[in-house]
């Protein structure tokens, strides 16, 4: 060590009240970095130098055991009771070489009222991208947070399609009235962890876990965020994702324990992303694990949830976000990936800590029986999850078939047939795009007319329907990173603004977007009613909702040419129909006893309100 290292090392030993010692233990991080007091006793995973054979001590608690890394860089303190009272505690570590201490805080939980309300198909969601939807802060743009005034820094990254671009959490906060004015009642925001690399705009390659990355803002704009939409009676989702961090996360060259991660950087498998394997009960435990210990796209290093300590970190992050910022819902990202008894531990976890919490897991396909083997409740390919719903990626894909041409309407009724493979399917979460696909409105065949149909089913059928930022504004977009624009009117420069004046093929579809979501507002049978289908053919369909005395009739005809339905009623949901009203759209319904007869422009939509007297 040279003379200028030597006074550093003692400056910042002085100055952090440690003994003055070469190998003096230190503390650099805890995770996390707080707890509350009346919780389940945390897991603190403490990072340093020089912890070999130290002593714990946290404040009064008893702690359960602890497990120190080979290299002296970690240490796991299982704590074998929580805090009764709030306030700070210190964490000393002692060795014969000198100690170290650092204060740790126990805060009082939220009331039950602070968030936690979960969502339902009475919600609509909408998924925003932070870093592309508004740039609320110039301070924190640029090439990195710290050189927040370098402006021409932030211009040159706007034009890298990979790179941030400056958007952020109170950007978002600035345009809760558009969303509102749209009828979204719950946000779905990518995650914001801290990502530390050039092109980790998209919040998915975390560095640390617990912390919000500069780029998107503050912990406490966060918590503004959270707060606003509470104020508005909306619901807060928040991305979370248990399977992977980000190649340039610490732990890549220094895991706390060996087997932290399936593999090494220098010695792991590609995440195979078909998941047959896992419903299969003739596949070989190879061809599982492919799936759930293999790296995501050879890059992102997986989480071993089959290491305790691991699981715990990430069970306890988990909750740690939702008390935090009051979540409504999380969103959990690449659900397939992680073997099922770590989703039982972390559902059982936080739904007895909030109840009403829901989650969403992303379980990317086709085919209805692999999605709903990850629903909550099934138990024919091992134990029960615990998730609230999968996001409803078969109905997707059938939609997008139909409504640009590439399949016959009864697509959607082979899909809606497999409901019962489901507990719940009024659960899932049918949606026309988002951050991993093309978009709809780029995709062979689709129009504006076929995007119209498309929002009119989305928001008729059953489930909670989730919009993409610019789905009701027919936003185009290829592969990533173009199905990831920046919202017009959200950046410093942008000469129009979709949040004030949108145009042409925009304005239509936004204003067709927010009449069908005020209708739904307005409809209890729409998000809450039983789904019955009386017709399809290769370009109409004719379907259903009831919730007590109402029933509401939903007919969409695709194709050039006007068109009259006629459709049998007798032993249906409309057995006993009389009078018919229309509330959208601009055919015409004649009820006639046993039969209705629909008739229905070229690509036309009818939904009316059907009674009894």
């Amino acid at each position: 060590m040279n003379l200028r290292s030597a006074l550093a090392a003692v400056t910042l030993s002085v100055a952090c009240g440690l003994t003055l010692s070469a190998q003096s233990p230190t503390i650099t991080k805890v995770d996390p970095p707080n707890w509350w007091v009346n919780m389940p006793a945390p897991m603190l995973l403490v990072n340093g130098e020089h912890l070999t054979s130290a002593q714990f001590h946290v404040g009064k608690l008893p702690i359960a055991r602890t497990v120190i890394s080979q290299n002296g860089h970690w240490a796991e303190l299982w704590l074998a009771s929580d805090a009764m009272n709030d306030g700070d505690v210190t964490i000393t570590v002692e060795t014969s070489q000198g100690k170290a201490s650092t204060p740790f805080h126990f805060e009082k939980r939220k009331a039950a009222t602070d968030g936690f309300a979960g969502f339902s198909s009475r919600d609509v969601m909408y998924l925003i991208m932070p870093d592309r939807f508004a740039d609320g802060d110039a301070t924190n743009d640029g090439l990195h947070a710290k050189d927040a005034a370098n402006s021409e820094a932030a211009i040159a990254q706007r034009k890298d399609p990979h790179g941030w671009h400056g958007g952020d959490l109170r950007g978002i906060i600035q345009h809760l009235d558009y969303l509102q004015h749209l009828g979204i009642t719950t946000l779905w925001i990518t995650p914001v962890y801290q990502n530390h690399e050039e092109d980790s705009y998209h919040g998915y390659g975390a560095t640390d876990m617990y912390a919000v990355d500069e780029h998107y803002g503050s912990l406490d704009d966060l918590k503004a965020l959270s707060a606003a939409l509470h104020q508005r009676d909306m619901k807060l989702v928040l991305d979370t994702v248990p399977n992977h961090v980000g190649p340039a996360h610490p732990w890549v060259h220094d895991e706390p324990e060996p087997t932290w991660f399936h593999g090494t950087l220098e010695h792991h498998t590609e995440a195979q992303m078909d998941f047959q394997p896992l419903v299969d009960p003739h596949a070989p435990m190879r061809t599982q694990r492919n799936v759930t210990e293999g790296w995501f796209v050879n890059l992102l290093p997986d989480n071993n949830q089959e290491n305790a300590a691991n699981a715990q970190y990430l069970v306890q992050n988990a909750i740690w976000w939702t008390e935090t910022a009051g979540l409504d819902g999380l969103r959990i990202d690449t659900f397939p990936y992680v073997g099922r008894a770590f989703w039982h531990q972390f559902h059982h976890e936080l739904s007895a800590l909030y109840p009403k919490l829901t989650t969403v897991g992303e379980v990317s396909g086709t085919d209805p029986i692999i999605n709903s083997s990850f629903a909550g409740g099934v138990t024919r390919n091992g134990v029960d999850t615990g998730l609230w719903t999968p996001l409803d990626y078969p109905l997707h894909y059938a939609i997008r078939n139909v409504f640009t041409g590439a399949s016959p309407m009864t697509e959607l009724a082979t899909i809606l047939r497999q409901d019962s493979l489901y507990p719940h399917p009024e659960r899932l979460v049918p949606f026309l795009d988002n951050h991993d696909l093309v978009r709809f409105a780029s995709e062979p065949g689709a129009s504006l007319a076929g995007s119209k149909l498309a929002m009119a089913f989305l928001l008729t059928v059953r489930g909670m329907p989730q919009l993409y930022v610019g789905d009701e504004l027919y936003t185009q977009g290829w592969q990533d990173p173009d199905n990831r624009r920046d919202f017009s009117g959200g950046f410093p420069g942008d000469k129009a603004s979709d949040f004030v004046s949108p145009t042409g093929a925009a304005a239509e579809m936004f204003q067709w977007t927010a009449a069908l979501t005020t209708l739904r507002r307005k409809t209890p049978a729409l998000q809450v009613g039983d789904l019955q289908i009386l017709y399809t053919s290769t370009d109409s369909i004719v379907f259903t909702r009831t919730e007590g005395e109402q029933r509401i009739l939903v007919a969409i005809h695709r194709g050039g040419e006007d068109a009259t339905l006629h459709v049998a009623t007798s032993d249906t949901s409309l057995d006993d129909a009389r009078q018919c009203n229309t509330l959208f759209g601009n055919g015409s319904v004649a009820v006639h006893r046993g039969t209705m007869d629909i008739q229905l422009r070229a690509n036309g939509v009818v939904i009316a309100s059907i009674s009894t007297k």
